[in-house]
């Protein structure tokens, strides 16, 4: 008997390359493909119901899914109205770090396991961030937008004005997953001394790479200090005025992660001030940026839109990652990322 997949992507993780992905990692069992395409990143994610970073409609989703039962995609979401419609859904699986688009206790309820794509996006991000430190440390922001104006800055080679280099500095990682891990041992290799704080990291992750130190020292000894933390009620708004105040004169604050962990407003007036000497920000409160955010004129910060996760690689791993899932479900192998494996117990 055929299985009903419905593919659900968008501009990034087209719903080919789902589809693509999928029969591959089913082989020879009998797939019936419906794909869906959702208008991120041309518009927005945000809340859908009772989920949060989610793209398209809650009835659109439930059209989508009649007689389906795997989803795969990326922003679809997955609402308790959704899963009271679309009784034949067994498995949803979506291409994000974890499952925000998936309301966890609303499907283990109606017995849909829901898998991610840990680490789908890792490398992507950690080389983003490593791009607007750099660029962050040598001016590269304020410098690009004097030249497309027709001004000639070579006012940067002053002693005052001109940048750092990362061979010799001492860098804080705020959090040491799966990107932090990553940044830290290529600065590590550029010649950085690494100072890393996060209370799960297990010392032998750390080897001879990083020194594991408290925030407050961390913010003390660190020339350069970059946010690799999840948000949770502990780290939301973890890096505030007192914290910015707590970094060296002429520091550099770099967040790739998520903007909640961040008071920007102190970020802007320590730019202003001179206390931070520049900034690389690729996550940000409100998304997109309103045209009046003092980011936007802030002196040494460097911006980018949210693309830090962002390349055709992770297109490609992300369908690759849930498509492995699908292949194991249908052959009733366990799941790897699962959210909610109490979903099998209940059954």
């Amino acid at each position: 008997m055929s299985t009903t997949v419905l593919a659900a992507g968008n501009h990034f993780i087209r719903p080919s390359l789902f589809t693509e992905a999928v029969r591959a990692a089913a082989g020879e069992l009998p797939l019936d493909v419906r794909e869906l395409q959702f208008p991120w990143p041309h518009t927005p994610f945000g809340p859908v119901g009772e989920v949060i970073e989610a793209s398209g409609s809650e009835e659109e989703m439930i059209e989508a899914l009649q007689g389906v039962q795997v989803c795969v995609t990326e922003h679809g979401p997955l609402t308790e109205r959704i899963l009271a419609n679309c009784p034949d859904l067994k498995l949803f699986c979506t291409s994000r770090g974890g499952p925000v688009n998936a309301n966890l206790d609303a499907a283990t309820r109606h017995g849909v396991a829901v898998c991610y794509a840990p680490g789908r996006n890792a490398t992507a991000t950690a080389e983003h961030t490593l791009t607007l430190m750099l660029a962050a440390a040598r001016g590269v922001g304020d410098t690009h937008t004097a030249l497309r104006e027709g001004t000639w800055r070579g006012d940067y080679y002053d002693y005052d004005n001109c940048g750092i280099e990362i061979d010799g500095a001492t860098v804080g990682l705020i959090g040491y997953g799966a990107i932090g891990s990553r940044v830290a041992k290529v600065l590590r290799a550029m010649g950085a001394e690494i100072l890393v704080h996060d209370p799960y990291v297990r010392p032998e992750a750390l080897a001879s790479v990083a020194e594991q130190v408290s925030l407050a020292e961390l913010l003390r000894r660190s020339r350069i200090v970059s946010l690799h933390a999840r948000v949770t009620d502990e780290t939301k708004g973890m890096i505030g005025r007192a914290q910015i105040a707590a970094m060296p004169r002429g520091s550099i604050l770099v967040n790739c992660a998520r903007g909640a962990l961040l008071d920007y407003e102190a970020a802007c007036d320590a730019l202003d001030s001179g206390h931070l000497a520049a900034a690389g920000f690729d996550v940000f409160p409100e998304e997109p940026l309103p045209a009046d955010s003092r980011l936007l004129t802030a002196p040494g910060a460097v911006l980018t839109p949210h693309i830090a996760g962002g390349s055709r690689q992770v297109a490609h791993k992300a369908a690759n990652i849930v498509a492995a899932e699908v292949g194991r479900f249908l052959r009733g192998e366990p799941l790897e990322h699962c959210a909610n494996p109490e979903v099998f117990k209940a059954g």
